[in-house]
């Protein structure tokens, strides 16, 4: 499988990649698991190509045939931490590249920064940005954030399917400075939305110039 949703391509819902993931745990082509299920290949071929809400007893059948719970295709325990379930079949660990690290950069809306504090090591989440080579991000002057300025700092994003058992991360180490009143006036106009805690008296742009850029990713064949 391919990692797709993260090129713009549509994503199947998670119903059909659940769907896709066990038929193939089982060693099943469409056909087999469509008889199985008394469904025609087709259907079965749209559900898990496209977002979609089969019918209870539709679902009910599938669930049989797959030898799973309708609990677990509909999403039963997303909610749960990520990262707690078995290792897929073949993984692979590959490292990303740097074109291919800001690429999945790109993707992101919110990431964590890695600052030291009066209180000690943090690690904050923020809402950010890429622009020209660098994260940017927007904090309120004298918050845990803000103390990145002056420093080198860690900012890292990652992403974990559960579903597919596979993720990525990407990690950017540079220097922060404070971005001046016309910097700023572009960020500002680049932002595709306020920070999630509200941008009242989050006037302070920080930009972190990448220094190192490493990514790595577990990949399922």
């Amino acid at each position: 499988m391919s990692d797709k949703e993260h090129h713009g391509l549509p994503d199947p819902g998670d119903i059909g990649r659940r769907v896709a993931l066990q038929r193939e745990r089982l060693g099943l082509t469409r056909e087999e698991a469509a008889v199985r299920a008394g469904m025609a290949p087709g259907y079965l071929e749209y559900l898990e190509e496209h977002p979609s809400a089969p019918s209870g007893p539709g679902l009910l059948r599938l669930a049989a045939a797959l030898e799973t719970s309708v609990e677990w295709l509909r999403g039963g325990g997303t909610n749960a931490p990520p990262g707690r379930g078995r290792a897929s079949g073949r993984p692979r660990y590959l490292e990303l590249d740097e074109e291919e690290c800001w690429a999945r950069l790109s993707t992101h809306g919110v990431g964590r920064i890695a600052v030291t504090t009066a209180e000690g090591p943090a690690i904050i989440p923020v809402n950010y940005q890429v622009a020209d080579g660098a994260i940017a991000f927007r904090t309120k002057p004298g918050s845990a954030p803000s103390a990145a300025v002056g420093h080198e700092v860690a900012f890292e994003v990652d992403y974990v399917d559960d579903v597919f058992r596979r993720g990525w991360s990407v990690l950017v180490v540079g220097r922060a400075r404070a971005a001046g009143e016309e910097e700023a006036r572009h960020l500002a106009g680049q932002e595709l939305g306020e920070p999630w805690t509200g941008g009242e008296e989050r006037d302070l742009w920080v930009v972190v110039r990448a220094e190192r850029v490493t990514g790595r990713r577990i990949h399922t064949e």
